[in-house]
């Protein structure tokens, strides 16, 4: 069995450390993206004068031919095959004989894998930023047929003030579009080469960073050849992005769980996103909202497990990092399917506006406006607040009414009672940004080329 590094070792790897060693069963995911690497290094060489121009035209139709049978499912993995770096050039030396020996000059693995992560990592970022927006139009589509609906809002899971329905999943929106900022900004520190760096300090030959950064597409190469293979800020930044996409994700699958109880009523749920009992004919069950809200936590671990890894590790590359695979497939994967199945959710779902309404039009709800009606009449708010208060307390007692405590209120009175009629607090939401049904349509006018935005950045 020979190694990248058989002239130094006399004997082979002990099973144990190969089981340990080898990343081929996750890595090799990687192959187009090392085959591309492969690519632009061997025509580098070539420009610099390091390989022949027929060399260069083998190893290419050899790598061409590799990618080929691996994405067709027939290339034969050899048990010397620890990752997709030692499979690739160990397919491209069969196919290409001498020339192909010469695909590694001037290269180590370390640079290697750095440029193959980094190459993944855009494509996936991009992407992922594109199925947020997917979901982010699946919202505003919800809220623009969503006229006229309002809800209780909530703080503390009390009821608080009445909203309309758009605001509320337009709040969710908002969130998703910071979402895809942190994603796209990854994809940003990731936009830098490392070939050129070798393992650790660059090298004797002429070669030429710069024109293999510019030949993969990237924005620029290295300053510092020891953070080139080291630096793995990129996986950690997407991994924090990851992470916190999934408890945005978290936050809706909560309230769409509730919502579809049968103490809250405000939502049902499609037949194709929901699930049923084993044992109860009755029920139908969120499970991808509960599948949100759970693996949000698998996205976190992956974030702070990362982190442990990096925290400990000197320069320049260890084997370790490693380690920055598999959890950042795993967060990608993840996100992937949870926007996909929580799209498909929000897209099918039906809203109970009777039912919304019905709790919105809590009286109560309407308290901060009688407490704002004696504002504009000069009354301090503390004190306002406090005769407002008052009435709610007698109310809830039992004694009357709120509505008529209110009208014989000389302080009030029937004037102020109107605003505890149903649907009259939602229109006083009439602040910049607030979740009255006026603001509430400049806000989808700020959404819509919020959206737009974000498209332009995803051509790019």
């Amino acid at each position: 069995m020979t190694t990248l590094w058989h002239g130094r070792f006399k004997g082979g790897s002990s099973e144990a450390l190969k089981a340990l060693n080898d990343s081929l069963s996750f890595d090799m995911r990687m192959y187009r993206e090392d085959i591309e690497g492969s690519r632009a290094h061997v025509r580098m060489l070539e420009r610099v004068g390091l390989i022949s121009g027929s060399d260069e035209r083998v190893i290419l139709n050899a790598l061409d031919q590799t990618e080929k049978e691996i994405s067709e499912e027939t290339f034969l993995f050899e048990p010397s095959d620890e990752d997709i770096h030692t499979a690739v050039e160990r397919r491209v030396t069969e196919i290409a004989g001498e020339a192909g020996a010469r695909l590694h000059t001037g290269r180590s693995r370390n640079d290697q894998v750095a440029t193959d992560l980094r190459l993944w990592l855009k494509n996936e970022m991009k992407e992922l930023s594109s199925l947020v927006t997917e979901f982010q139009k699946t919202l505003m589509s919800k809220a623009v047929a969503s006229e006229g609906i309002y809800l209780p809002g909530y703080t503390h899971m009390q009821q608080a003030q009445p909203v309309m329905l758009a605001h509320h999943l337009l709040a969710h929106g908002w969130a998703l579009s910071r979402d895809v900022d942190r994603l796209l900004n990854a994809l940003n520190h990731a936009d830098v080469s490392p070939l050129g760096a070798g393992a650790l300090a660059g090298s004797s030959l002429p070669l030429d960073p710069d024109g293999v950064a510019k030949d993969l597409g990237f924005t620029g190469r290295f300053n510092n050849s020891l953070d080139a293979v080291s630096d793995r800020d990129f996986v950690a930044d997407a991994l924090f992005a990851l992470a916190l996409l999934g408890v945005h994700l978290s936050r809706i699958g909560e309230e769409l769980i509730l919502w579809a109880s049968t103490e809250f009523g405000f939502i049902e749920l499609d037949d194709a996103f929901s699930t049923g009992s084993s044992m109860l004919p009755q029920k139908k069950n969120p499970d991808v909202a509960e599948l949100a809200r759970g693996k949000a936590g698998r996205l976190i671990g992956n974030l702070t497990g990362f982190l442990a890894t990096l925290k400990g590790l000197p320069l320049a590359y260890n084997k370790d990092l490693q380690e920055d695979k598999e959890p950042l497939f795993d967060a990608c994967d993840t996100a992937r399917l949870l926007l996909l199945a929580l799209n498909g959710m929000v897209e099918t779902m039906k809203f109970n506006a009777e039912k919304m309404k019905e709790h919105a039009d809590n009286p109560y709800a309407a308290a901060i406006d009688l407490a704002e009606h004696l504002v504009a009449k000069g009354i301090p708010f503390r004190e306002a607040h406090a005769i407002v208060g008052g009435h709610v307390a007698t109310a809830l007692a039992g004694e009357e009414s709120l509505t008529q405590l209110i009208s014989s209120d000389e302080r009030l009175g029937p004037e102020a009672a109107t605003l505890l009629t149903p649907g009259a607090a939602v229109k006083m939401r009439t602040t910049p940004g607030a979740a009255g049904p006026e603001q509430v349509k400049v806000q989808l006018d700020e959404f819509k080329k919020q959206l737009k935005i974000q498209q332009e950045r995803l051509k790019e």
